[in-house]
């Protein structure tokens, strides 16, 4: 991307508006909890509301954490390296050793996930520990069109297409933040270099292995450079368009499984299939997705596939037929309990 034709001061100082702008109201009239790896992006999004702050005097209610992982050798520097960021702006910092490289008996689950949620496992503790409302995060525009690709490859419906979320629940009372989203990674990087502040830079990202470092640099940086220079700008805007899309489908999902469904005294749900009779497969999928969440079963091993048997399952029950019941993950079932009706629970 081509940094506007614009003095390096006033490239930081739009950097500082575009964040303070995407900030919710009361962002600082609670604790907050930063995110900080040592990457550039970290390091900005980090720097940037110490500066904020600072600039309006606000509070400082901030503490910095930082995920330690076991992962490579430069890893201890890193964590250094944020420990003397912190030290310097006077802002507490909480760092964790995560044994990535340990299984811990989640099934299905790499080294990038597993990452993850022990990650996001140790940012919900300092944030309860602090009593912090929010956990910032410092994912950019770039970051979005990478993730927006990588599921489109992958296969994933439109709600995945949505990409990350600007917002979202981490644990109760607690929501993550992300508001360097729709900042494209160049200007971060110039909002540092305008600032002269340095950062760590992680080599395995430069590892093609990988599949985010794959598309990062053999896919979007190509066609950046060649014939589509506006490609991240684009798949955010795809991004944000699926969204609303998805959006709706679940607005209507969960309108149609208030009317419709029914909690029974012994945990089971009684569907009346026979209301919903002709519509499209994929909301009949979306009802159960709603359904599940709702209800709180077990949701990490359901599929689209398993979904998709459900509304097929809906489907027949709706048309009077007695079609065989489902034993899905988690030991919830599905079953056809009288004409047109559909009793869904745990066993």
């Amino acid at each position: 991307m081509k940094i506007p034709r614009s003095s390096s001061r006033s490239v930081a100082d739009a950097f500082l508006a575009d964040l303070a702008a995407r900030l919710p109201s009361g962002f600082w009239g609670s604790h907050v909890v930063v995110a900080v790896s040592g990457g550039a992006d970290s390091v900005a999004l980090f720097t940037g509301l110490h500066e904020l702050a600072s600039a309006r005097a606000w509070p400082m209610r901030m503490v910095v954490a930082h995920a330690w992982h076991d992962l490579r050798e430069e890893a201890a520097g890193d964590a250094e390296f944020v420990e003397r960021l912190a030290t310097e702006r006077q802002v507490p910092c909480a760092v964790a050793r995560l044994q990535v490289l340990v299984p811990d008996g989640i099934r299905g689950e790499g080294i990038e996930a597993r990452a993850r949620r022990l990650r996001h496992r140790f940012f919900t503790e300092v944030a309860r520990e602090t009593g912090a409302r929010y956990v910032v995060l410092a994912h950019t525009a770039d970051d979005q069109a990478e993730t927006i690709l990588h599921r489109g490859l992958r296969g994933t419906g439109v709600a995945g297409l949505a990409g990350m979320a600007f917002s979202r629940s981490l644990a109760d009372g607690i929501a993550v933040l992300r508001p360097l989203l729709g900042s494209p990674r160049a200007i971060v990087r110039h909002y540092l270099a305008a600032r002269g502040q340095p950062w760590r830079e992680d080599a395995s990202n430069a590892d093609l292995r990988f599949a985010r470092n794959f598309l990062r640099h053999e896919i979007l940086t190509r066609c950046a450079a060649g014939p589509y220079p506006a490609a991240v700008q684009a798949l955010v805007r795809l991004g944000g368009q699926a969204a609303v899309a998805a959006g709706a489908l679940r607005s209507a999902a969960e309108h149609l499984l208030e009317l419709y469904a029914r909690r029974e005294a012994d945990g089971e749900v009684t569907l009346r299939t026979a209301r919903l009779a002709g519509l499209d497969e994929h909301l009949l999928a979306e009802i159960f997705v709603a359904l599940w969440q709702r209800e709180g079963w077990p949701q990490r091993d359901m599929t689209s596939r398993h979904y998709g048997l459900l509304a097929r399952l809906a489907a027949a029950s709706a048309a009077g037929s007695t079609p065989d019941a489902l034993l899905l993950p988690g030991r919830v079932s599905a079953r056809a309990a009288a004409r047109q009706l559909l009793r869904v629970g745990p066993e």
